[in-house]
């Protein structure tokens, strides 16, 4: 009795051990590996003068978080995307330490600043549901004393364009403080975020406003940089070009150019974007270029990783999903800004098919070791019976 006790409790440590790596400790060891990227002198602005002791701010940013809801996702499902994407983002966490997180969203319940799409089912969830995908969001993703969150909304949060109602608009945006187009400044780095489903320029509930903020914001800035008419209070602490956050990519034709490890597959890389849908208009794109001129871009919304130039100096980099649900190799950026300089890198996530791998393998090695070891326990009782 005593070996088959000591026999089955072997075997459970094994297996324990087993979901443990898998689990848990794999996080550390892949996010381990990434680390702030380093500022390069050669690419400073050198007609932006920096206060004194300025210290960089760190941003992480993710997109596409897609928590399930009750609609589509089975809940072994849900509740396996979302252990790991609350494992990885809490390792992350506690690695990096950020001052700043950036969720671009865009699913059916919520979003943060992220890319958007927080929510996978955010544009059909009733008033119940949406307040716990908000608890849920922020039990998920919530952040150490002294780091602030900013959240950008995505099409499954609120809807297209078309689909956009001011009680779904309002909704989102009180529970998230995420208006149409908002400025955030943190330490002279101006970032900008902007409601991508509001750039449509036909002059929505949404679309008109959006255009007077960021025109606005554009005047601040120039204000700010000793240019045009400069109102009491609105010039801001510290000049830079500022940081532009949105969840649909600038227009482009396709991801045929893009050349990142966490890429889309070679079969959608071709397939043409729609504009308004897969990207905003080109029109849009050459207006918030024209307003904003912005040094830095981030999107999300297909889910894919993509990096692209505008304009020469215009660096767009486009997300890919935070959720194992829609990448088998997801990742999200760290950044590091100062108001004359910048600087990115990917951090990638362990891989679902690595993870799924090691069960296999591991289980396998288990079940060989289980049979070999009860055919020599079968032995063993066997003799002691007969002596």
């Amino acid at each position: 009795m005593g070996l088959r006790v000591t026999y089955l409790s072997k075997c459970f440590l094994v297996a324990l051990g087993l979901v443990f790596y898998c689990e848990f400790l794999i996080y550390y060891i892949v996010l381990l590996q990434c680390w702030w990227p380093q500022l390069d002198p050669n690419k400073a602005d050198n007609t932006i003068n920096l206060r004194q002791n300025e210290q960089p701010v760190r941003a992480l940013l993710l997109a596409d978080t897609h928590l399930l809801g009750s609609r589509k996702g089975h809940w072994f499902d849900k509740l396996r995307r979302e252990w790991q994407m609350y494992r990885a983002f809490q390792t992350a966490m506690g690695i990096h330490n950020p001052d700043i997180v950036f969720v671009l969203v865009g699913p059916y319940c919520t979003a943060f600043f992220s890319a958007g799409d927080l929510f996978d089912e955010g544009l059909w969830c009733s008033e119940k549901e949406f307040a716990y995908y908000v608890n849920r969001f922020n039990d998920l993703f919530r952040v150490p004393a002294g780091s602030q969150m900013f959240v950008v909304v995505g099409n499954h949060d609120v809807g297209f364009h078309y689909g956009i109602s001011p009680y779904l608009h309002e909704r989102f945006s009180s529970a998230f403080d995420a208006q149409s187009v908002r400025l955030v400044s943190v330490k002279g780095n101006h970032f900008v975020l902007v409601n991508s489903m509001a750039m449509e320029g036909d002059g929505c509930f949404l679309c008109r406003p959006a255009e007077l903020q960021l025109q606005k914001i554009s005047r601040r800035l120039k204000c700010t940089n000793g240019v045009g008419r400069c109102d009491r209070g609105m010039d801001l602490t510290q000049y830079s070009r500022p940081i532009l956050l949105q969840h649909f990519p600038m227009y482009r034709e396709s991801d045929a150019e893009c050349s990142e490890p966490d890429q889309a597959p070679k079969d959608e890389k071709t397939q043409k974007f729609r504009e308004r849908w897969e990207c905003v208009s080109k029109e849009s794109s050459e207006q918030l270029l024209d307003i904003l001129k912005p040094r830095l871009i981030v999107t999300g919304h297909t889910h894919h990783g993509c990096h692209r130039t505008h304009r020469e100096d215009i660096h767009e980099w486009t997300l890919p999903s935070f959720s194992w649900r829609n990448k088998d190799n997801p990742s999200f950026m760290l950044a590091v800004f100062t108001p004359n300089n910048y600087a990115v890198s990917k951090c990638a996530m362990p891989r679902e098919s690595t993870v799924i791998w090691l069960y296999m393998f591991g289980g396998a090695l288990l079940f060989f070791w289980i049979m070999l070891t009860y055919r020599r326990l079968c032995r063993h009782t066997r003799w002691f019976k007969t002596n």
